[in-house]
C-alpha cells in the first residue's frame, strides 16, 4: 500500500489518480487560513490539503471529490487523522454540490491540475483529475462566486499559462487577485505553477516568487519554513 507519512497524520494514496507532490504540499502549507475558518476543498483527491488545513487550525472542512477511489481514500485518511470530527468527505461533482448546498465558506481551496490544450493521459482516473473536461474555469469561478462569504478568500494553484484566463473570469464576478506566489523549482528555473488568492475586495497585489530547492532534494530556507511543521524530515530538527 502506498502511504505518505507526515508528522501528525498519514495519507493513503494507493488508488487516487493524483499522488502527493511538493507543489501541492507547499500550496497547502501556505494557505491563507484563519483559526475557526469554514473551508471548502474542491477536488480533494486524497484529502491531503484538507488535512493540512485542519492542522493549521481550520474549524470545519468539507472536501468534495468526484472520483470514487479518491473519495474512499480521503474518507479513510480523515477518519484516521486527529481531526476526524472536523473533516467531511463528499462524493459528488462540485457542480451538484454547489447547486444543493446552502453553506457559505470563509476559504475555498482548489488544486486542479488543469492542463488545457495539453496531451491527455489514457488512464481514465488521471484524465478526470488532470483536465478541464469535468470542470471548466468558468464553472469554477461561478461556483466560487456563489459559495464564498462576503469577506472570504478563494485560493487556487494553477499552471502559469492559465493565469490571464482565470483572472479575467474572476474579474467578471468581482473577484480580485490580491496575492500571487510563483513556484520555481530552482533559482535558474522558470515558474510553471502559481498560487493565487482572490477576494471580493480589491487591494494592492502582493506578488512574489518561491524557489523550492537550493539543489536536488535540498529545500531552500523559505520552503523549509513552510514545510517544517509537516514533513518527517524536519521532525528531528524541531526536538
Amino acid at each position: 500500500m502506498s502511504v505518505f507519512h507526515f508528522q501528525q497524520f498519514s495519507v493513503i494514496q494507493q488508488h487516487s489518480a493524483m499522488k502527493i507532490c511538493t507543489d501541492a504540499l507547499l500550496f497547502g502549507a501556505m494557505a491563507p487560513v484563519k483559526a475557526m475558518d469554514c473551508v471548502l476543498d474542491i477536488g480533494a483527491g486524497t484529502g491531503v490539503l484538507s488535512l493540512i488545513l485542519a492542522q493549521l487550525g481550520a474549524a470545519k472542512i468539507t472536501a468534495v471529490e468526484l472520483t470514487e477511489p479518491a473519495y474512499q481514500e480521503a474518507s479513510t485518511n480523515f477518519q484516521l487523522s486527529p481531526w476526524a470530527s472536523q473533516l467531511t468527505a463528499v462524493h459528488q461533482s462540485i457542480q451538484n454540490f454547489a447547486a444543493s448546498t446552502h453553506q457559505h465558506y470563509d476559504l475555498i481551496i482548489c488544486n486542479p491540475p488543469f492542463f488545457e490544450n495539453h496531451s491527455k493521459t489514457v488512464d481514465a482516473l488521471k484524465k478526470a483529475a488532470r483536465h478541464t473536461d469535468q470542470l471548466e474555469f468558468s464553472e469554477l469561478i461561478a461556483i466560487i462566486n456563489k459559495l464564498l462569504t462576503a469577506d472570504g478568500l478563494f485560493y487556487v494553484l494553477l499552471p502559469i499559462h492559465a493565469l490571464s484566463k482565470i483572472i479575467s473570469l474572476a474579474n467578471e464576478c468581482n473577484l480580485h487577485l490580491i496575492a500571487q506566489t510563483d513556484f520555481q523549482a530552482f533559482q535558474h528555473s522558470q515558474a510553471k505553477v502559481t498560487a493565487l488568492v482572490f477576494s471580493r475586495s480589491a487591494s494592492t497585489l502582493l506578488k512574489n516568487t518561491l524557489v523550492i530547492y537550493e539543489k536536488p532534494r535540498i529545500y531552500t530556507e523559505e520552503s523549509s519554513r513552510f514545510l517544517a511543521a509537516f514533513l518527517l524530515r524536519f521532525a528531528a530538527q524541531q526536538r
